[in-house]
């Protein structure tokens, strides 16, 4: 069977204090593209991952323009050519990543571009009233039933990230997240957790953020993409770069179909995957649905070595 390449690139809570050490020693170009985004943004996201606490990279404004650099550097280290590259996807903020290794989005307008929608996110929701949680043990009708009720009642919740078949992330108000998480676990979730994000992403209450997301991407030309990308709102490719626009600006209050777009990555028949990110996130996910995929994630400095060299 010829080789078939997959790249993922991970969203928010990919992020830690001190990752990818090894890659900040050991590569100009990583360093680089740290550099590009100082002096787009005027924020020194080195400084913050190597000697930062987890509290200044937990915030939204900060969290997703500093996924797309790691992601970007990466990516940038492989040296691969987007067109040796048979499917990506990105899990939410990492779907921007992908458009920037596909050459479809430029890296210093996508920078710009995700600030702004974190920006956006942050300020649809007051502080410490919206909540997001991993449920963990139930399947998608049980879980889908468990926020249709709670939703009726006069509060918001829904499923943000369908990671799997029995785990996946709800959002919504904080209200409804607690009475959420006590129900999922009354019914026999295995665990239910709240997630320490400040924004309670991928559900209606990201509307506003949507509405005024829409204006800023409308002012960003794309170029057609690469390769194939499977968008978080669809779980289709397409060269439409109107499309393209519409899906990511759905995507704000849409579910991430991620075990879905892992299933096409499956029926492809990619050989060879690759985690593009600072951790095991979405490698993790991989291995546990799939046993005849190889899947690698590139925040080990080792595999990202090798990759270069084949």
């Amino acid at each position: 069977m010829p080789r078939k390449l997959g790249f993922v690139f991970p969203g928010q809570g990919s992020q830690s204090i001190g990752m990818l050490s090894e890659h900040f020693a050991g590569s100009k170009i990583f360093n680089n593209t740290f550099d590009i985004a100082r002096e787009v943004l005027g924020v020194d996201f080195k400084k913050l991952v190597l000697e930062g606490t987890a509290e200044d990279l937990s915030a939204t404004q900060v969290t997703q323009p500093l996924l797309l650099t790691a992601n970007h550097a990466i990516w940038k280290t492989t040296n691969i050519s987007p067109s040796e590259v048979e499917l990506m996807a990105g899990h939410s903020l990492g779907e921007y990543s992908a458009y920037v290794a596909a050459e479809s989005l430029d890296f210093e307008e996508a920078l710009t571009l995700v600030s702004l929608r974190a920006k956006f996110m942050q300020e649809a929701v007051k502080e410490g009233e919206g909540g997001i949680a991993a449920i963990i043990g139930l399947n998608y009708s049980e879980l889908l039933t468990i926020c249709h009720e709670i939703t009726e009642d006069g509060n918001l919740v829904s499923m943000a990230n369908i990671n799997s078949d029995n785990q996946i992330v709800i959002s919504g108000t904080k209200i409804a997240i607690d009475k959420a998480i006590e129900v999922c676990m009354d019914k026999g979730a295995k665990r239910a957790i709240p997630l320490a994000m400040s924004v309670p992403s991928h559900c209606k209450l990201m509307t506003p953020a949507s509405i005024k997301f829409s204006v800023e991407l409308d002012k960003i030309d794309l170029s057609p993409p690469k390769t194939q990308i499977l968008q978080n709102f669809s779980v289709s490719h397409s060269d439409d770069l109107n499309v393209i626009k519409e899906n990511l600006v759905s995507q704000l209050y849409s579910p991430v179909r991620w075990s879905e777009t892992m299933d096409l990555f499956q029926k492809t028949q990619i050989t060879k995957l690759y985690e593009c990110g600072p951790a095991k996130v979405l490698t993790g996910l991989v291995k546990k649905r799939f046993r005849d995929i190889e899947v690698s994630s590139l925040s080990d400095y080792d595999i990202l070595n090798n990759l270069k060299g084949s």
